[in-house]
């Protein structure tokens, strides 16, 4: 028996230093090794030491490609290729010099390509609404992202952050699990013109948080509404200079456990203080585009958001899968902007497949409506130019309602790599009926370096 017990015992203690020397290996895994975390693997240890440290590299890419295969305003199939590189460093500064419950971050973009959606799905003169590749936009250049510091106060209860960032990073933030826009990211700013700048644009901003409890908390943000940032060669501006008005959210977020599955509710308002271009009506109230007067003007614009992501089943009882639902929707003022309201709902399985427990596969359906006077304001302008032919160069195409459907399937090819080939079917792209519902063939590729 006693020679029984010391093997037992033996056993354990090689089974344990086996696990350590594995846990090593997996700490410092290898340059392309499918466990690890990063593309580049971790620099022979270096890089967890870092991150013990308080310093995480921020390595990624995304790469977006859209091919026309049927419809759409010009049915010549071709294909576009946009993407996106990522760079930055996120700072623990309690770990590095002391500073009790603060972090820092910096990150850079850069976008280049094309997007298949401007003159393929959509017609030139309107464009779409959505767009099928979702990194394109803001210009082929190098952008100053995130450059903010944050604090929590009174046991985490308050949280402080300020700097350079924009509204989408705390404020309606959604997941980007698809590859057409109106599926990915803080809606609000897709859909809210020339006020909400999404990623990777910042702004000089400050958002304060209170954790209510566990599952509630409440914040509100002023950030600096600038168009000039928008412009190239502005990425790395940080001057006021330009400056139009302050965006101010507000939010409410409340993150329950339904059956033991995790869930995320959001309601949020906002309001520009920058003055606002009427769609319609010029300085006296009559249509602007029958009097070809200036446009009035309005002192502020406003809107506000709902929110709802919420895991329904886990799968054999593992919760990191299952069936999530998530739903979208904003609504906008309809005397200031061009897109008055928008919804999208969303089903992902996330490990469909016990062989492959990390994939995923999601279809989404969106819908995102013209403001009516917008619409009237195209009818009156042709009108007013004498072209009621939809081929007329000058006809100004009448737009009303886009929706936009994708099904697609994440493979989680490592750790460090996903694949997401999807289908997207665009009906009324731009919102404008004469241009055929198209089908566009997509392939999104994460990765992280």
């Amino acid at each position: 028996m006693k020679k029984k017990h010391v093997n037992a015992r033996l056993i354990c203690q090689v089974s344990a230093a086996a696990a350590l020397v594995l846990a090593g290996n997996a700490m410092a895994a290898d340059a392309f090794s499918s466990d690890s975390k990063w593309m580049t693997g971790d620099w022979g240890g270096e890089r967890t030491k870092l991150i013990e440290q308080g310093i995480d590299i921020k390595a990624d890419y995304v790469g977006e490609m859209g091919a026309n295969l049927h419809g759409g305003y010009n049915d010549d199939k071709t294909g576009r290729y946009s993407d996106q590189f990522g760079l930055g460093v996120a700072l623990d500064l309690q770990k590095l010099w002391g500073w009790d419950n603060t972090q820092a971050k910096i990150q850079l973009t850069n976008r280049n390509g094309q997007n298949i959606s401007n003159d393929r799905v959509g017609d030139p003169r309107a464009g779409t609404l959505s767009s099928s590749q979702e990194v394109y936009g803001r210009g082929h250049m190098v952008r100053l992202t995130q450059l903010w510091i944050q604090h929590q106060f009174f046991d985490n209860k308050l949280d402080v952050k300020a700097g350079y960032f924009g509204e989408g990073e705390d404020f309606n933030t959604f997941p980007c699990e698809f590859q057409n826009l109106a599926f990915c990211g803080s809606q609000v700013g897709n859909w809210a013109t020339n006020i909400w700048y999404n990623w990777p644009v910042s702004q000089a901003a400050i958002r304060v948080k209170y954790n209510i409890n566990d599952e509630l908390f409440a914040q509100i943000g002023a950030y600096n509404q600038n168009p000039s940032q928008l412009e190239h060669g502005n990425g790395f501006k940080l001057s006021g200079s330009g400056t139009a008005g302050t965006v101010l959210p507000v939010e409410l977020v409340w993150s329950p456990k339904v059956n033991s599955l995790p869930g995320e509710y959001r309601v949020g308002y906002y309001k520009s203080t920058a003055d606002a271009n009427d769609v319609r009506e010029d300085i006296n109230g009559n249509d602007a585009a029958t009097t070809g007067n200036a446009y009035r003007t309005h002192s502020s614009k406003h809107g506000y958001w709902f929110v709802a992501q919420q895991q329904l089943t886990s799968h054999n009882g593992d919760a990191s899968r299952g069936l999530n639902i998530a739903a979208n929707a904003t609504f906008h003022d309809k005397d200031t902007n061009f897109i008055d309201n928008y919804q999208s709902v969303m089903f992902v399985y996330k490990g469909p497949f016990d062989a492959r427990p990390k994939d995923d596969v999601g279809i989404g359906a969106a819908r995102i409506h013209v403001n009516d006077d917008v619409k009237k304001n195209a009818e009156l302008l042709n009108a007013s130019n004498g072209v009621s032919d939809y081929d007329n160069a000058a006809f100004s195409p009448i737009r009303e309602t886009e929706y936009n459907y994708e099904i697609n399937y994440g493979f989680h090819v490592t750790n460090w790599l996903t694949v997401r080939p999807n289908l997207q079917y665009i009906t009324h792209p731009g919102g404008v009926d004469q241009v055929d519902n198209a089908l566009v063939a997509g392939l999104k590729i994460q990765s992280t370096f």
